[in-house]
């Protein structure tokens, strides 16, 4: 799953997020969804997450 939909995301899930300041080189940062903050049911480019170490970024892949 590529974290485009709201429905895929889930607080406690393992995810991969690039950060704002990675978007130039998509540098994927992994961590625990702590908040969902993309209140829309999509977004192409990802849906907004702050993770449980307290960084914000867009998930680019669900881990399972």
């Amino acid at each position: 799953m590529d974290g485009t939909k709201r429905a895929d995301v889930k607080r406690r899930l393992r995810v991969s997020i690039v950060l704002k300041k990675d978007q130039q080189t998509g540098k994927l940062t992994e961590g625990i969804v702590k908040d969902i903050l993309t209140n829309s049911p999509a977004h192409p480019h990802g849906i907004k997450v702050r993770l449980e170490s307290g960084e914000i970024g867009r998930v680019k892949k669900i881990i399972v």
